[in-house]
């Protein structure tokens, strides 16, 4: 039985590097950097890029698909301290990403990424005649990723919130700059949107708690 079991090992293992060209192993035997026949890249990678002209170093990893990042990527110093958590579609940046220094979190992000295949998306506009109403339009977007819901500026020694800025599809709205009240509640401050756009930027801002010193995510 047991040399069935290890042929079984080695044929499940011999397949998985048959799809890789090129690959490389980590220290506990786990396929990495896997470029495919076709020179794209498929599955875990990890990156690293060095210091270079004033610009610090750091190491990424995350997954591959079809040569575009996809889903949560981790950013560490090249001290190996974890500095950010950045979320990606079709290989651009999308929903939230969230970035730290050494005394907690710095600031949050938010994406929306479009597929360009179809860079066409449904947006909320303001009404022609009435300023005061959004309408729904089709619209082409010409940038693959834009800003899209709420930006978070904390002061990490604190954990206070000192600025937040808001966007609808890159256009930064009228709210003021030192954030709403409530401090991190999102919908404090609705800037008379309707409850559409409001219910959408909740949608894509839902949050991941961050374990920061090792920056695994807990659902």
């Amino acid at each position: 039985m047991r040399w069935i079991f290890a042929f079984i090992i080695i044929l499940i293992t011999t397949d998985s590097f048959a799809q890789c060209a090129t690959f490389r192993l980590n220290a506990a035997g786990d396929t990495l950097n896997c470029t495919d026949v076709k020179g794209l890249k498929q599955g875990k990678w990890v990156i690293r890029v060095e210091t270079l002209r004033g610009e610090p170093g750091h190491e990424e990893e995350g997954i591959f698909k079809n040569d575009k990042k996809e889903g949560p990527w981790r950013n560490y110093n090249l001290m190996g301290d974890f500095i950010a958590l950045e979320s990606y579609k079709y290989g651009f940046k999308d929903g939230e990403s969230q970035y730290f220094n050494i005394y907690g979190l710095e600031h949050t992000e938010f994406w929306h990424a479009t597929d360009p295949i179809y860079p066409y998306d449904t947006v909320y506009v303001p009404s022609v005649t009435n300023p005061d109403k959004y309408e729904m339009k089709v619209v082409k977007v010409s940038a693959t990723t834009v800003r899209h819901g709420t930006w978070r500026y904390y002061d990490a020694e604190t954990g206070k919130l000192v600025k937040t800025e808001s966007y609808l599809f890159d256009k930064l709205q009228d709210i003021k700059a030192d954030g709403p009240k409530g401090g991190n509640n999102p919908s404090a401050a609705t800037n008379g949107k309707p409850k559409e756009v409001i219910q959408f930027e909740k949608k894509i801002e839902k949050k991941k708690k961050i374990r920061i010193r090792d920056g695994t995510v807990q659902y």
